[in-house]
């Protein structure tokens, strides 16, 4: 695991605060808020994980939580950690994890949304997010959120110098069988999410429906349009070519199974990305019915 630079936890001071500093959120001992998989990597590909932890912050306790409710997905996506390590191994790609629980701050919000530093997540009221002041929530963001950007950034940098190349930006995160418990059934076993460029998704969904067991989301259960934030920020703003997939949790919950479905990502994604075309900026991709 590498990290960019030595990492100084912050503080943060209440506006109205008469007893000094907060405690930082990092302990000095406490692991950074990203890991990096072969950093030394060159190939035009970054791969992202926001949601791969569920650690919490010492400084945080357990948010108000018990230990089972952060081990469901309201605290991680379960199975990208190890879909994403697979992924790196397989493709020989550089990957950038987050190691904090989305609970604490989501690093796939912006800064201020409601779903940002979320009081209620999924009907579960979470305790240690409920009546935060701003300098409490820019704490968080500034200890957890604005490193691993900015470490995003440094990697999409040097891949792009050492390769002479605008790289691909390829998210990986999953979701639950049901929207909640009883809800309704989600039949999709892999959703791919694009916004207007699709030279990865529209390749990467037509190679998924050759097979005919499996039940593929075209921005299904989530569109790339409206949800998340970090693919935006980093490749749709740039031009580069991207995509991000939502692979349902019971498929991978296992080791073995996040290895599964990280062999036949690998192998759909060799062929796309020899396509010469993804390395390039286009600001204005074609949509599928556009090309």
């Amino acid at each position: 695991m590498e990290h960019a630079a030595p990492f100084a936890p912050s503080t943060a001071v209440r506006p109205d605060a008469a007893d000094g500093p907060h405690p930082p959120v990092l302990a000095p001992h406490e692991p950074p808020p990203f890991e990096v998989l072969n950093a030394e990597a060159t190939r035009p590909l970054l791969l992202i994980c926001d949601h791969a932890g569920r650690r919490i912050p010492e400084a945080l306790g357990t948010l108000g939580l018990d230990n089972a409710d952060l081990h469901r997905h309201i605290a991680w996506d379960i199975g990208t950690g190890p879909i994403t390590r697979h992924l790196a191994d397989r493709l020989g790609a550089c990957a950038v994890l987050g190691v904090y629980s989305r609970l604490v701050v989501d690093l796939n919000r912006p800064p201020g949304a409601p779903d940002s530093i979320p009081p209620v997540s999924d009907g579960t009221p979470v305790p240690g997010n409920q009546g935060l002041t701003e300098a409490e929530e820019a704490a968080r963001i500034d200890a957890l959120f604005n490193p691993y950007h900015a470490e995003v950034n440094r990697r999409l940098h040097h891949l792009w110098r050492a390769s002479g190349q605008p790289p691909v930006l390829f998210s990986v995160h999953s979701f639950t069988p049901t929207m909640r418990d009883g809800g309704q059934p989600r039949p999709w076993h892999i959703g791919v999410l694009w916004d207007s460029d699709g030279r990865v998704a529209v390749p990467l969904i037509r190679a998924f429906e050759r097979d005919p067991d499996l039940c593929v989301g075209d921005n299904e259960p989530y569109s790339g349009w409206v949800v998340g934030y970090s693919v935006a920020a980093h490749a749709g703003s740039a031009g580069l070519a991207r995509a991000a997939v939502e692979v349902r949790q019971d498929l991978i919950a296992t080791e073995a199974g996040a290895a599964n479905w990280a062999d036949r990502l690998a192998e759909a994604l060799d062929g796309i990305l020899a396509d010469p075309a993804l390395y390039a900026v286009q600001p204005n991709a074609p949509t599928d019915g556009q090309e």
